[in-house]
């Protein structure tokens, strides 16, 4: 569906030549909901912003279902974009029209009809959830009510891409899972290629199918979600999985928790897919003669399977606690000594 191959975007600035991105190589698979993440300056917007021709590769070739927007021009360019829709961080709703009235809007500007473009706008207002909110404007919505109506009108014409920039950052935790879950209704329903952008990995977490990881302009790390929470290889990609699966309250728990025993061991565990369902601790206390302590644990859900992490406490004779961590390691679960009493 969206081929990037060896794309190069650089910009003349002050200090010489900047490469915003440098060298990406990228395939999204069509119905795949693809997630790029890096922090502010990686390239992320610059890249998606090149998938509809907002901006153009130095280098390369961006190719969207057929086309090489890279290569295109007028209306063609203008024919192209009618398939790749984009949703905003801000929104970007008309302030002077209704609800109705901005999802119209692009059905007007490819010059459909009366009735046909009144149909299509009920059948998205009720898509995604706005039944009621028809007439009202964008400064008597929520926050989540205006990206549903930005999406909505992002679907009009049918798209068969939608990029979403930033889409949750300025909605509070509740409502971007609202609008996450609607993202991923509407992938199923339609089939609907995404990609999105952000900088939080809880984003990518719970609708992506796929990752890459940007940073400096170049993609350091790429795969399953499932497998990059399992397997981390670049520093910043440990980075991104850490603001899931170890808040500052974790690391502020275990450091109180080094303090407190003085023997035994201190293990983070890392469950995936089918492992996370095991009665782990049962077998282990009967494996083993060791006590064992829970301290702290949280099981996430991603769309490929389970992902948790637990802490626990063994504690006992030191052979029968290496004994513990080797018989934890062979039940497939990932095991990591914190500390050492």
């Amino acid at each position: 569906m969206i081929s990037i191959k060896k794309v190069r975007k650089i910009f003349p600035s002050k200090q010489g030549k900047l490469k915003a991105v440098d060298d990406v190589n990228l395939e999204i698979n069509e119905g795949e909901i693809f997630g790029v993440i890096g922090y502010s300056g990686a390239g992320k917007s610059t890249l998606i912003r090149m998938l509809n021709g907002l901006e153009l590769p130095t280098e390369g070739s961006v190719t969207v279902a057929g086309r090489d927007i890279s290569k295109i021009k007028g209306r063609e360019l203008r024919k192209a974009r009618q398939e790749i829709s984009m949703i905003f961080q801000h929104f970007n709703l008309l302030w002077s029209r209704t609800v109705s009235e901005n999802i119209a809007f692009p059905l007007e500007i490819a010059g459909v009809k009366g009735p046909e473009r009144k149909k299509r706008v009920d059948e998205l207002i009720k898509l995604v959830g706005l039944e009621g909110r028809e007439n009202a404007y964008p400064s008597q919505l929520s926050g989540g009510q205006k990206q549903r109506v930005g999406i909505a009108r992002a679907l009009a014409n049918n798209p068969k891409v939608l990029l979403c920039d930033e889409a949750t950052s300025a909605l509070d935790p509740q409502t971007t899972d609202s609008i996450l879950d609607l993202l991923v209704d509407i992938n199923k329903r339609l089939g609907l290629t995404i990609v999105l952008i952000t900088h939080e990995m809880h984003v990518i977490r719970k609708i992506c199918h796929r990752v890459a990881v940007m940073e400096g302009g170049k993609v350091v790390e790429i795969g399953p979600v499932l497998e990059v929470f399992r397997n981390p290889q670049q520093p910043i990609t440990k980075r991104f999985v850490q603001q899931v699966t170890e808040p500052e309250e974790t690391k502020e728990t275990v450091e109180h928790l080094l303090k407190q025993y003085k023997s035994g061991q201190i293990v983070q565990l890392t469950f995936i897919g089918d492992s996370a369902e095991q009665p782990l601790i049962t077998n282990l206390i009967r494996h083993s003669d060791v006590s064992v302590n829970i301290l702290q644990g949280k099981i996430s859900q991603t769309q490929s399977g389970s992902y948790g992490t637990l802490f626990i406490h063994i504690d006992g004779d030191e052979q029968e606690v290496n004994n513990a961590v080797d018989f934890i390691r062979s039940q497939q679960v990932g095991v990591e000594v914190v500390s050492n009493g």
